[in-house]
This record gives structure tokens, sequence and C-alpha cells, in this order.
């Protein structure tokens, strides 16, 4: 079973025990998070792993004939999240 859980402003189709990486949040390392599934409404139950940063991204703006040259460095900060579980929503009445 696979969820589509939408944090940081991207969405991710996630697993039961597998690990993924997102946006940074502002939450310790070890406190689980619940997050909602978009499609139908299940709960993702998912442990913080680590907060890191990621591969280096190198820009590099040239312009020629005018001798201007820049070069940036980027590393996007992370957090890593193992999902525990993901449990259905049960219908009413059912």
């Amino acid at each position: 079973m696979y969820a589509i859980i939408e944090t940081g402003g991207k969405q991710y189709k996630v697993e039961k025990d597998t690990q993924v990486e997102v946006e940074l949040l502002d939450i310790e390392v070890g406190k689980t998070l619940k997050l909602v599934d978009l499609l139908n409404g299940a709960e993702v139950v998912a442990k913080v792993l680590e907060h890191g940063r990621g591969e280096k991204l190198n820009i590099f703006k040239y312009k020629p004939k005018k001798h201007v040259r820049k070069r940036i460095g980027h590393r996007q900060p992370f957090t890593l999240l193992s999902i525990e579980s993901i449990t259905e929503k049960k219908a009413k009445g059912a």
C-alpha cells in the first residue's frame, strides 16, 4: 500500500518501511510525525531520522566578452523520514 503525502509544497509517494528526503522540517530527531494521505485520507506515521544538507550544486553565470563570471554554490537542507505505518481511514457506518 502506498500514500501520497505533501510537505514543503511538494508531494511524495511513500510506502511502509521506506525512507524519503523532504524539505527541512522544524522537528527534533527521533520524534514521530503524523501526515495525511492526499488520496483517501489515510494516516501516515513517520519518524525523523536525521537532518542534513544535500549535494552541492555549482551555479556558474558567465557573460562573454565582458569579464563577468560569477560562481555560486548551494546545498539544500533536508529532513530524512522513515515511514513507520500507513493506516486507512475507516468509512463512517461501516
